[in-house]
């Protein structure tokens, strides 16, 4: 590693080294060719065995870093040299060992790409096929694969249609080299040659035969594992290990023909997230299943498969499975095998900032900034190096005076402005400073923010490296995070700095555009509101500006119930006093958002301490104390609950009838049905009557006709575009079919799920969830089902939501006749109910099983008390004929 003279001679103590810790791409084109030349010499050595799953792998190196700094181009570049020496970029030195080895195949992991991993397999087998042979064992699984997964869709036909012919040059010859691969194991069977139709039968009798070691498929029946594979489902599971065959079939190609792929994957962290793995899990399949191919892969992200902590999401995890990707510690010999192989492209991961600044500066081996110091300044460079580079020079100088550096002193840098303006024109300059105010921008959002009346400087500017871009955002462009820090809160000391008088007014320019582009841009969606809403919340936190547009986007935001996060965070967000208008409309969005996933009794907290604050305009302040009310409700203090509901209604605002609502649901949990049902007929689709009368309908033993109700609400909704009522609505609907209609349930809940996707609404996905225990009624198996439901209502602090799903359990026990279970359960609701909401839950739970009770509830029924109960004692006696009739 090279010395860092400039570190060197910024300190008098020679017993400190500094060295230049930083990469180029020559450097990532040596590790692949050192990480290739290893896995050559690994798999020509005779103690080599493609058939070994016990082994350490060693056939992986890594690429990494953050969007758009050139992974993809790196990855087209390897496969190019890797192809031809042509393609080899005249800097990068050339490989010692001949291309002909070298069987290179690139595959991009984007969704933008259409990949799946079915493509992904194929596209390997199509690189294999330039070889121009069969591949006997894996081809025999592949085609039962497709024959079973693409019924009367011929082969040729899919590769045609999928661009796979294009791009693979001999793609055309692999259906005759699986049909070769059947006709060879056909006669060695002495069945007809004509197998076209009969594969299921050709494996049937391949599995006899190798069960039975016959001497006539002796050349398949060295791959030990063929019988297993082509007997087991043939599904995307199986196809993931049957590439184990295709590694065996690689491996008998005589010494003089035998190559070595080079499987390219780019764009892995596209294959899902770090918590859903599965098709993470199918790819490193491939990796392990393949020890005689050689794979490169390029991501935003480590690859974390050689941490122990992923065990059970992964086949192969830990430090002894994948030694190349443990994160290297110098001088460490824990693993054996090769190190390193986790390259970083572009800036740091944080584990790369801290390895980074422990080697930068060091005495007698030991990192000279310590650890509590290191993890400040790496999280405060968003893996610039850059940043890096100036904290290391201002620890040097803080260190020459004689202080110890402490956190604080490591902030923003005046160098990142200096060096990032430096050859950009006034008008980019202007630009730049404009945009710094948002968290991302378009060209045309850029130049009306700037106040330009062209975009050619916004135009430019984008194509600087510290702008980043995200095609797939609704703005695609943002500035480097620690770049716009920089420009937004370090000492400006450019000729043609802002003053504090030319931030306001970018500001206030900056929060009209962004109304305007919500209420009059080309795109009129929710995304657009939720990013207009977001940005202009923090502008107008952050100077102190009028709320404007905002009043009304913040209804707009309320209105559909979906509850995307969105309010900025601050500094100290749980401690920030409420100064200004906009820092309690801040709060208040940012509550309602996050009781979703906090307990209800912090939302009443907050919400308090904004409507105590009167910051609020007026219409503004009710939906502080509508929402606070809804929240009281939720944690069992009705009577609160009613003064914050009354409240609003006497307001008269535009909440006012949701409010009204309020009041309905209040009497119905009061057991005053008479009232709910009156209150109903007034409410209109603005206090969602049709819900308000299903929620009525079901506990009345009448769940069809709530069931109908909640379907108008729900088309009501779609009519309006609310997803979050129409999901909501849906979810109720699958609830009162669940006592009906166990099957149709199904449905119901499929459609719910469906309208659930990508929505915050954590009640809603208990009650779908409840929904579904209610039309599982009578299977012997929730009981477990039953206390983690229980765990999470007590979580959430929805204990409005106890009763009903106490009595989904007792629905349940009265349909298995658990006299023992159903007193437990009643004795639970008689609890739940003692404040008076939800009692007459309690004589349904009697009702259910056909059981005396001395003490109703004062519920005033619709149709008296013995309908009802005779029409829930017929839902319970409905379900055991549906029980018996299915045993």
């Amino acid at each position: 590693m090279a010395r860092d003279l400039r570190m060197l001679f910024g300190v008098n103590d020679r017993s400190v080294a500094a060295e230049e810790a930083f990469t180029n791409r020559q450097a990532q084109w040596q590790a692949v060719v050192a990480a290739l030349t290893d896995h050559l010499q690994r798999i020509a050595s005779p103690a080599f065995n493609v058939e070994d799953l016990n082994g350490p792998r060693h056939n992986i190196v890594v690429g990494h870093g953050v969007g758009g700094i050139g992974k993809s181009t790196l990855s087209r570049k390897i496969e190019a040299s890797l192809s031809h020496p042509g393609g080899r970029p005249a800097q990068w030195d050339a490989p010692t060992w001949p291309l002909e080895r070298i069987l290179p195949v690139r595959i991009d992991l984007a969704r933008a790409s259409g990949i799946d991993f079915e493509r992904v397999v194929l596209s390997i087998r199509l690189a294999v096929a330039t070889l121009g042979r069969p591949m006997p064992a894996f081809d025999l699984a592949l085609r039962r694969h497709w024959e079973s997964n693409h019924p009367g869709e011929p082969l040729e036909e899919y590769l045609r249609r999928g661009g796979l012919l294009s791009r693979f040059t001999n793609a055309v010859n692999l259906p005759q080299q699986m049909q070769s691969a059947l006709s060879d194991v056909a006669q060695a069977l002495t069945m007809p040659g004509t197998v076209g139709g009969v594969v299921g039968q050709l494996t049937t009798s391949l599995v006899g035969a190798l069960r039975e070691r016959r001497q006539t498929v002796r050349a398949l029946a060295g791959c030990t594992r063929l019988a297993d594979i082509l007997e087991a489902e043939p599904d995307l599971e199986t196809l993931s290990f049957a590439t184990h065959l295709l590694a065996w079939d690689l491996a008998q190609l005589p010494a003089a023909q035998r190559i070595a792929p080079v499987i390219l994957f780019d764009s892995f962290e596209e294959v899902g997230d770090r918590t859903h793995r599965d098709f993470e899990r199918l790819l490193q399949r491939i990796v392990w299943l393949m020890p005689n191919a050689m794979f490169v892969i390029t991501g935003r992200n480590r690859l974390q498969w050689a941490e122990d902590d992923l065990h059970g999401q992964l086949d192969w995890t830990g430090p002894d499975a994948w030694p190349g990707l443990v994160p290297h510690v110098p001088g460490s010999r824990s693993h054996s095998g090769p190190a390193g192989r986790q390259i970083l492209i572009g800036d740091f991961s944080p584990e790369d900032c801290d390895d980074h600044l422990s080697r930068r500066l060091a005495r007698d081996g030991q990192p000279l900034i310590d650890a509590n110091l290191r993890h400040v300044i790496t999280a405060r460079s968003h893996g610039l190096p850059l940043y890096l580079d100036l904290a290391v020079m201002r620890f040097l100088e803080i260190r020459r005076s004689g202080r110890v550096p402490q956190a604080d002193d490591f902030g923003d840098f005046p160098a990142l402005i200096s060096r990032t303006v430096s050859d950009l024109t006034t008008d980019e300059r202007h630009v730049l400073r404009s945009v710094s105010l948002l968290d991302a921008f378009s060209v045309s959002l850029a130049t009306r923010v700037a106040g330009l009346p062209r975009d050619a400087a916004a135009l430019r500017l984008a194509e600087r490296p510290f702008i980043r871009e995200d095609p797939t955002g609704l703005w695609p462009f943002h500035l480097h995070q620690v770049v716009r820090s920089a420009i937004r809160n370090a000492a400006d000391g450019t000729d043609d700095r802002w003053s504090q008088q030319d931030w306001q007014r970018a500001a206030t320019r900056a929060l009209t555009v962004l109304g305007h582009e919500w209420s009059e841009g080309p795109r009129r969606d929710r995304a657009v509101l939720i990013g207009c809403l977001r940005q202009g919340l923090s502008l107008a936190r952050d100077f102190s500006l009028d709320l404007e547009w905002l009043i009304e986007a913040a209804f707009s935001y309320i209105g559909d119930s979906v509850w995307e996060p969105l309010a900025p965070p601050t500094h100290d967000h749980e401690t920030a006093a409420l100064r200004t208008p906009a820092d309690a409309l801040v709060e208040t969005l940012s509550t309602l958002a996050r009781r979703q996933r906090e307990h209800r009794a912090l939302t009443v907290t907050r919400l308090t301490t904004v409507i105590n604050s009167s910051l609020l305009p007026t219409e503004l302040h009710d939906m502080a104390v509508y929402y606070r009310a809804k929240a009281l409700r939720d944690i069992g203090r009705s009577q609160e609950s009613r003064r914050g509901y009354q409240q609003v209604v006497d307001g008269g605002g535009r909440l006012a009838q949701a409010a009204r609502r309020g009041l309905a649901q209040a009497a119905r949990l009061a057991g005053d049905f008479p009232t709910t049902h009156a209150a109903a007929q007034t409410l209109g689709w603005e206090g969602r009557h049709q819900r308000v009368l299903g929620d009525l309908w079901w506990v009345q033993g009448e769940p069809a006709r709530a069931a109908t109700a909640y379907l108008a609400g729900r088309l009501e909704a779609e009519q309006h575009a609310k997803s979050g009522e129409a999901a909501h609505c849906q979810v109720l609907r699958a609830l009162a079919t669940a006592f009906l209609d166990p099957h149709q349930a199904d449905d119901e809940l499929e459609l719910a799920e469906q309208l659930l996707a990508g929505l915050n609404l954590r009640a809603t996905g208990i009650n779908a969830a409840i929904a579904a225990l209610v039309r599982d009624a009578g299977h012997p198996t929730l009981d477990d089902r039953l206390r983690a439901l229980r765990t999470e209502v007590d979580d959430a602090g929805l204990t409005s939501m106890a009763p009903t799903l106490e009595l989904a359990a007792a629905f349940h026990q009265a349909v298995l006749n658990d006299r023992e279970a159903l007193t437990s359960t009643i004795s639970r609701l008689c609890d739940l109910t003692q404040g008076g909401d939800f009692a007459y839950y309690t004589d349904i739970a009697y009702f259910m099983a056909d059981l005396p009770r001395e003490n109703p509830s004062p519920a005033q029924w619709l149709e008296g008390q013995h309908a009802t109960r005779e029409r829930w004692r017929t839902l319970v006696t409905a379900r055991r004929a549906h029980l018996e009739g299915n045993r």
